[in-house]
């Protein structure tokens, strides 16, 4: 079943049980996913797909830190809840150590020697790992590993 399909049936699930939380978290993404279906070749990849998902959850923590920032706890509140929501469909994330191994080893193919290097090896990484990991934790690793 693909992730749009899952969130079709999500949707269908969460209306019978009145869930309107996880209906707007739900509506969110398949609103993105048919903008995406819209602009490009007509049906969303599964890759695509999971892009989006990471976009959103990432884009409900950035609210959810600003509202938090601002003492809008109650605004806060809702972002973190359709966080939770969006993060079941999230793709598995790498661990550390897996980023870290994919690094060195773009580091040795790039021939990367320093610091200097570093916008050498973030393009093919980020194209490489990109919906599998946090660009966030990718930057600091391969910051610390072009610093060694």
């Amino acid at each position: 079943m693909s992730l749009t399909e899952r969130i079709n049936n999500d949707i269908k699930e969460a209306m019978k049980a009145k869930e309107a939380g996880k209906l707007a978290a739900l509506r969110d993404i398949k609103s993105k996913l048919l903008l995406e279906a819209t602009s490009g070749s007509g049906e969303v990849t599964d890759e695509a797909a999971n892009k989006i998902v990471v976009k959103l959850y990432k884009q409900r923590l950035d609210t959810y830190d600003l509202y938090m920032k601002e003492g809008r706890e109650d605004l806060a509140a809702d972002e973190k809840f359709q966080a939770e929501i969006i993060a079941q469909y999230m793709p598995e994330m790498m661990s550390e150590d897996d980023i870290r191994k994919a690094v060195q080893a773009k580091i040795a193919a790039v021939g990367a020697a320093g610091p200097q290097d570093m916008g050498k090896v973030m393009g093919p990484v980020m194209g490489e790992l990109s919906g599998k990991a946090d660009g966030k934790v990718i930057s600091q690793i391969v910051k610390e590993e072009l610093s060694k």
